[in-house]
């Protein structure tokens, strides 16, 4: 089975960062010899899992030579979510609309065909699955770096940046995704979307996976699954400085160990 794929191509990176790169655009940020848009595009074409690639993202972003390597490309919109969902309007008024869509960001510069092929089999039925990655597998893929963890009462995890997700869950999500997109950096606004039992089992580290799941279940509207043993190169992405760098040097080391 294939899919149609998203790539919500937007994010700009801090002034120092870009100085040393060249570019604000976080897509179009170069590692080992490519940009992070042309590795995460030839990673899904590669899988054999990929129909269509939708990038939406600046006029800087679609104007480069790397955003060729997609079908179609959009102007991007207010907000992440809403870049998806222009993307995914596209694809709907299509000739051959989807059922089901992959949704990646463009800032991982360790995706391959292997990594894409890995996550979407192991995904389950249900509106959305998501990457879960542990500590563990996520430290020993990419030792020194850190990520933002959440502590459940079996184990230490973080959620990666890909997503299988069904057409008919993203349109019942929409008006609850973009809340919680508008909420995402009030401790106040997401302790009121997330709830008091909720939070209360988080503080006392006493949430499970399912307590995870159900929570995401009911914020959305719609079913949904973590994918345990995930590919750890989903969660690493290149947000700032110090990851460009790590990126950096951990692509020479690989390449002087080929």
């Amino acid at each position: 089975m294939t899919y149609d794929a998203i790539l919500p191509a937007g994010g700009t990176i801090p002034d120092d960062y870009a100085a040393k790169v060249g570019t604000n655009k976080k897509p179009l940020v170069v590692i080992d010899g490519r940009t992070v848009l042309a590795t995460t595009i030839s990673a899904l074409r590669e899988s054999g899992l990929v129909r269509r690639i939708v990038v939406v993202g600046s006029d800087e972003v679609l104007a480069h030579a790397d955003a060729k390597g997609a079908d179609i490309v959009l102007p991007e919109g207010v907000s992440g979510p809403d870049n998806i969902y222009r993307g995914l309007k596209a694809l709907l008024e299509s000739d051959l609309p989807p059922e089901k869509v992959i949704i990646a960001t463009t800032d991982l510069p360790f995706i391959d065909a292997n990594v894409v092929q890995r996550f979407v089999i192991a995904c389950s039925e249900g509106d959305f699955c998501v990457p879960m990655v542990t500590q563990e597998e996520y430290e020993t893929r990419f030792p020194g770096t850190q990520a933002t963890y959440v502590t459940l009462r079996d184990r230490v995890c973080t959620a990666g940046c890909m997503y299988l997700a069904t057409v008919s869950g993203l349109k019942a999500a929409r008006p609850h995704i973009e809340n919680v997109f508008e909420q995402r950096k009030s401790k106040i606004g997401m302790a009121k979307l997330l709830g008091p039992v909720f939070l209360i089992k988080f503080v006392l580290k006493r949430l499970t996976l399912a307590d995870v799941e159900k929570k995401i279940t009911d914020m959305l509207k719609c079913t949904g699954s973590a994918v345990p043993g995930s590919p750890p190169e989903l969660v690493f992405d290149i947000d700032y400085l110090e990851d460009y760098e790590y990126a950096v040097a951990y692509a020479a080391n690989a390449a002087d160990l080929r």
